[in-house]
C-alpha cells in the first residue's frame, strides 16, 4: 500500500477503554494491579498497526470535566455510573503505554473524543485523504462518507456508506436523525418517548430526515409500521426534545485543535520504556517478543529480566525446527528406537486423522529426546506423497517401547494418545511419567489455558505452528493424512519438541510449590489411565427413546411459545434477546434492573429469575429456554454421538478446565443433565443397561458439608455427622432451638438453603431471595447459624485472611487455587474472590476425593473377575455397568473403597442405587 493510499487512523480510545474493561476477563498483576483494559486496548492498537502499517495514527480520549453538551442538557450522560475504581487505576498506565508505543495521544478540553475525531475526519476528508476511524460507537456512523470509513477492531466489522446502510437501515446522512428519534440510553439522549429502533427506521425510510418528518406530521399516520396512526401526536408533543436530542447526537466538526497532521505521525517506539511497562504490567509474552528482537536495548533489558526472574529454573534449550528429522527408512527408525531406549525418557505425540479418539487413525509419530526431535510418518496418502514406512512395521518397533513401564513417557494431554493407541493399534501405553497439560494445571489452574500453544507462549515465549497454518480452515480444512510431509513434519516434530521443553520448564517450578508434586503424582497422573478407560467403555444410550423425548420436548416448546405470545400480546422470537428486551421493557414496561455492558436492558437468566418473582413472562421464557436446551443439547444430539462401531456414546472428560479440580465433560456434557426436572430425569432414563446387566450409581452423601465439618472442626457439625443425623434437620433444630421431631419440612428446607448457601458464600440478600424472606430475617438466620456453629464462622474468617495474605487457598491434599482478585481494590471483585476462597477448599477436596476413589476402584476392577466396568463420573457420583448376579458384591466393594478414599473427622458415606437405567439407579 502506497503512502497516499494508507488511511490516517483515528482511534476512539475512550470507547475501547470501557469496552475492553467490560468485555474481557479481569486480569491483575501478582500485586493486585488491574490490567485487563490496558491489555485489551493495547492488543487492539497492535493489531491495527500490524494490519494497516499506518504513517499517521492517533488515539483520542475524552477529557475530564463537562462539555458543551452538559450545558445544552443537564442530564446528558447523568445515568452513567462513576468510573469503576479498577478501570480508573488503568487509565494512566494505558496512556503511558500508548505513548511508549510511539502513538500520538490526544485529549482536548471541553469536547469529547467523538468531536476531536469528527473534526480531524472532516479536515482530512476535505483534503482528499482516506480516514479510518476505529471505534465501537454507533454515533460515529454519521461521519462516514466516500473518504471516511469505520472499523470496529473488536470484531473487525468495516463500515463504508453501504455498510452503514446495511447495519442501521439508513445512510450516514440520517444517523443523527435516527439517534434523535430513538435516543441513546448510554449517553442519556432522551429521544422521543415510545420511539424505538423499528419506529425510527419506519419514519426515516418513509418520510426522510427529522426536519422533513416534522414538516409532514400529517403523513405519519399513513405509514405502514405498527403504531403509526397515533405517533404523529406523540411526535408533536415531544418536538422540542427531538431537536434537542438531534443537537446532543451531532458530532462537532469544527473543534479548535492544537494538533495538525504532522502531530499524528507515528514515532519509533521507546523500547526501554516499553520493556519497563510490560514488566510492571506483567505482559510477559509481549516483553519476550520485545526483547527477542534486534533492538539495541534488548541485551541490557534481557539481563534485567534475568535478575528479576521469580526462580532459578534453568532455561529450556533453544528450538531447532530446521534440524528436525523425517524418518523414511528402516535404518533411521532403528537409530531412533535405540536413541529413545538409551535415553530412558522421551516425549512423544501422535498425529491422527481426527480429534475423536474413538475414530482417529494414526498417521505418524513424533518424538523428542535431549535436543533432537523427529517425525515418523506412515499414513500420509495424498496424491504424490513420498514413500513412507509401513504402519505395522512402525507399530511393531514402537510397541515394546510404549508398553515398557521403565521407560518414562512425557506428553501433552496424553489421555488422547493413550486412547488412540489402544483403539487404533491395540497398544497399551505404560510408563506415563509426565503430562505437561497437567503439570501446568496443577501448578496454577487459573494462570492460563493449558493447551500446548498457550503454554508455549506463556512459559517458553514461543509461538508454535498452528494446525490451521498447515491444514487450512473451515470446510476445506485438510485432515492430517492429506497435509504435505514437509509442513507436517515441522508441525509434528515441534509438538514433541515443545512438550519436552515445557516439561523441563514446568517440573522444576512445580517441585518447589508445597505438596503440588504429590497432587500431580498421586491424583492427576494416575487418573489419566482411569479416564481413558471410562471414556472408551462408553455408555449405552437408547436412540429411539430419545427421539420420542425430542418430540415431547418440541411439543412442550410450542406450548410455552404460545403462552409467551398470549402474555406478550404478539408473536416474537423467544430466542432473540433484542426482541425479548423490546417486549419486556418497552411493550410491557417492566422495570429495567440490569443492563448489558453495551447499555441494553439485560435478558440474562439471573435477571429473568428476579423478574419472574413478580411477572409471568420471564418465568415462561426461562421454562422455554430450559426445555430448548435439553432438546438441542441432549435429546437431539445424543443419538448423533452414538459411535457406529461400538453402539455407545463416548464422552470426553477434561482434567484441566475447572479451576477447583473438578472434572468436566463434553460431547456429551454429562455434568449438566438436570436431575430436578421431569424432562431431565427422562433423559437419564435413556442411559440403559444392556441385557443381563444393571446400572449401579454410587454417590457421596453431602460430601462438601462433611468436608466443611472436617476443615472447620466445628463440634456441632461433626457431632451431627458422627451420629448419622439428617444434617439439614439437625441444623434446623440447632439454629431454631427445636427438637428433631419439632422440625417442620419448611424448617428443614430453610436449613438446607443455609447449609449449602454458606459454603458457596451466599449473602443475606441471596438467601432472602432464595427463601422469599425479608433480608433482615435472612440475616438473622445466618447470625443464628454462626452462633450455633462458631467453628464454621472461624474457618471462614481465617480462610479469607489466609487467602489475602498468600494469594491462594489449598485443598486438604495440597491442591492450590490462586485468587488473582483477592487483593483487588474493587470491592465487588474482592468479595467474589473471598467467596471463592471459602468454597474452593471444599469443592477442590471433594474433587480430589472422588478422583482418588476412581483410581482405587479402577485398580481393583483391573485385578478382579467381576463382569463390571466404570462408565461415567458425574459430580460426586460413579456409575457402573455390572452383571445382574454380581450387583450386590460390586456395591459392597465399591462403597468400601469410596468411603475409605480419605480419612476425615466425620464418616464419608456413599449411597448406592441400582436400576435398569441411570435415572432408576440415581
Amino acid at each position: 500500500m502506497s503512502a497516499a493510499e494508507k488511511p490516517i487512523i483515528l482511534v476512539d480510545g475512550s470507547s475501547y477503554l470501557y469496552r475492553a474493561f467490560h468485555a474481557l476477563p479481569p486480569l491483575t498483576t501478582s500485586s493486585g494491579q488491574p490490567t485487563g483494559a490496558v491489555r485489551g486496548v493495547a492488543a487492539m492498537l497492535r493489531k491495527l498497526m500490524k494490519d494497516y502499517e499506518p504513517e499517521y495514527m492517533a488515539v483520542i480520549f475524552d477529557a475530564k470535566g463537562k462539555t458543551f453538551r452538559d450545558e445544552l442538557f443537564e442530564e446528558y450522560k447523568s445515568n452513567r455510573p462513576p468510573m469503576p475504581d479498577d478501570l480508573r487505576a488503568q487509565v494512566q498506565p494505558l496512556h503511558d503505554l500508548i505513548r511508549a508505543m510511539g502513538l500520538p495521544l490526544i485529549i482536548e478540553e471541553g469536547v469529547e473524543a467523538d468531536d476531536v475525531i469528527g473534526t480531524f475526519a472532516r479536515i482530512f476528508g476535505e483534503q482528499g485523504k482516506p480516514v479510518l476511524i476505529s471505534t465501537g460507537d454507533k454515533d460515529m456512523a454519521q461521519l462516514v462518507n466516500d473518504k471516511v470509513t469505520l472499523i470496529n477492531t473488536m470484531n473487525d466489522a468495516l463500515y463504508d456508506i453501504d455498510g452503514v446502510i446495511k447495519k442501521f437501515g439508513v445512510g450516514p446522512e440520517l444517523i443523527i436523525d435516527f439517534l434523535a428519534l430513538m435516543g441513546d440510553k448510554v449517553d442519556n439522549i432522551p429521544g422521543v418517548p415510545g420511539v424505538g429502533e423499528k419506529t425510527a427506521l419506519g419514519l426515516l425510510q418513509g418520510l426522510g430526515s427529522l426536519e422533513t418528518i416534522y414538516q409532514n406530521l400529517d403523513k405519519v399516520a399513513g405509514l405502514s409500521f405498527r403504531g403509526a396512526k397515533t405517533l404523529g401526536k406523540k411526535l408533536e408533543e415531544h418536538k422540542e426534545m427531538a431537536f434537542l436530542s438531534y443537537q446532543l447526537a451531532t458530532i462537532k466538526l469544527d473543534c479548535e485543535l492544537s494538533e495538525d497532521q504532522d502531530d499524528l505521525k507515528l514515532q519509533a517506539p521507546d523500547a526501554e520504556k516499553l520493556a519497563e511497562y510490560y514488566r510492571s504490567l506483567e505482559f510477559k509474552g509481549w516483553l519476550k517478543e520485545l526483547l527477542g528482537g534486534k533492538d539495541p536495548m534488548a541485551e541490557d533489558a534481557g539481563k534485567d529480566v534475568e535478575m528479576e526472574a521469580e526462580d532459578d529454573t534453568p532455561p529450556a534449550p533453544a528450538f531447532g525446527r530446521d534440524a528436525y528429522d523425517i524418518v523414511y527408512t528402516q535404518v533411521q527408525l532403528d537409530k531412533w528406537i535405540d536413541k529413545l531406549k538409551s535415553a530412558g525418557e522421551f516425549s512423544f505425540d501422535t498425529e491422527t486423522t481426527s480429534l475423536n479418539y474413538m475414530n482417529a487413525e494414526l498417521v505418524g509419530f513424533c518424538v523428542a529426546v535431549d535436543d533432537k526431535a523427529a517425525y515418523i510418518p506412515f499414513g500420509h496418502n495424498y496424491p504424490g506423497a513420498p514413500d513412507q514406512l509401513d504402519k505395522q512395521l512402525v507399530m511393531d518397533a514402537f510397541k515394546p517401547l510404549l508398553e515398557d513401564d521403565t521407560i518414562k513417557k512425557i506428553g501433552q494431554n496424553l489421555k488422547y494418545d493413550m486412547s488412540v493407541l489402544a483403539e487404533d493399534v491395540g497398544i497399551t501405553l505404560r510408563g506415563v511419567a509426565y503430562d505437561t497439560m497437567l503439570e501446568s494445571y496443577v501448578l496454577d489452574s487459573v494462570a492460563t489455558r493449558h493447551d500446548m500453544d498457550s503454554l508455549a507462549l506463556k512459559y517458553l515465549g514461543r509461538k508454535t505452528i498452528s494446525f490451521e497454518e498447515i491444514a487450512g480452515k473451515g470446510a476445506k480444512q485438510l485432515t492430517f493424512n492429506q497435509v504435505g510431509l514437509h509442513e507436517a513434519s515441522r508441525y509434528a516434530a515441534e509438538d514433541a519438541d515443545v512438550t519436552l521443553r515445557l516439561h523441563q520448564t514446568l517440573w522444576p517450578k512445580l517441585e518447589k510449590e508445597g505438596r503440588l508434586p504429590d497432587v500431580f503424582r498421586d491424583i492427576e497422573l494416575p487418573l489419566v489411565t482411569v479416564l481413558s478407560r471410562i471414556e472408551r467403555n462408553g455408555t449405552y444410550v437408547d436412540a429411539t427413546l430419545l427421539k420420542h423425548q425430542s418430540q415431547f420436548l418440541a411439543k412442550r416448546m410450542a406450548e410455552l411459545q404460545e403462552k409467551a405470545f398470549e402474555i406478550a400480546g404478539q408473536e416474537f422470537n423467544l430466542a432473540s434477546p433484542k426482541q425479548l428486551g423490546e417486549i419486556l421493557y418497552e411493550k410491557l414496561e417492566i422495570p429495567v434492573i440490569k443492563k448489558t455492558p453495551k447499555g441494553a436492558p439485560s435478558t440474562a437468566e439471573p435477571v429473568l429469575q428476579e423478574l419472574a418473582l413478580e411477572y409471568p413472562l420471564p418465568q415462561v421464557i426461562m421454562d422455554y429456554r430450559g426445555v430448548a436446551k435439553l432438546k438441542n443439547t441432549y435429546t437431539d444430539k445424543l443419538p448423533e454421538l452414538i459411535n457406529q462401531r461400538t453402539g455407545r456414546v463416548h464422552t470426553s472428560y477434561h482434567q484441566a478446565v475447572a479451576a477447583t479440580g473438578r472434572l468436566s465433560s463434553s460431547d456429551p456434557n454429562l455434568q449438566n443433565i438436570p436431575v430436578r426436572s421431569e424432562e431431565g430425569r427422562k433423559i437419564r432414563q435413556a442411559f440403559l443397561a444392556p441385557k443381563g446387566k444393571k446400572i449401579v450409581a454410587c454417590d457421596y452423601s453431602q460430601i462438601e458439608l462433611r468436608i466443611m465439618a472436617h476443615l472447620s472442626g466445628d463440634k456441632g457439625l461433626t457431632d451431627a455427622f458422627e451420629k448419622g443425623l439428617d444434617i439439614h434437620r439437625a441444623t434446623a433444630a440447632e439454629v431454631w432451638g427445636k427438637t428433631l421431631d419439632e422440625v417442620s419440612d419448611n424448617d428443614r428446607r430453610n436449613a438446607k438453603a443455609i447449609n449449602f448457601g454458606l459454603i458457596y458464600g451466599m449473602s443475606s440478600f441471596g438467601l432472602a431471595k432464595q427463601l422469599g424472606l425479608p433480608r433482615k430475617e435472612a440475616q438473622d438466620y445466618i447470625d443464628l447459624y454462626f452462633e450455633r456453629y462458631p467453628g464454621v464462622k472461624r474457618y471462614m474468617e481465617e480462610t479469607r485472611a489466609q487467602a489475602s495474605e498468600q494469594g491462594y487457598v489449598e485443598t486438604l491434599f495440597g491442591r492450590r487455587l490462586y485468587l488473582p482478585e483477592i487483593r483487588s481494590s474493587n470491592g465487588q471483585r474482592r468479595q467474589a474472590a473471598e467467596r471463592t476462597a471459602i468454597n474452593a477448599p471444599m469443592q477442590g477436596t471433594a474433587a480430589d476425593i472422588i478422583k482418588m476413589a476412581m483410581i482405587k476402584v479402577h485398580d481393583w476392577l483391573d485385578t478382579t473377575d467381576f463382569d463390571a466396568k466404570m462408565i461415567m463420573q458425574v459430580h460426586d457420583e460413579l456409575v457402573f455397568e455390572v452383571a445382574e448376579d454380581q450387583v450386590e458384591d460390586l456395591v459392597k466393594e465399591v462403597k468400601g473403597r469410596m468411603e475409605s478414599a480419605a480419612e476425615l473427622k466425620v464418616p464419608l458415606i456413599v449411597d448406592a442405587g441400582i436400576g435398569e437405567n441411570w435415572e432408576e439407579a440415581h
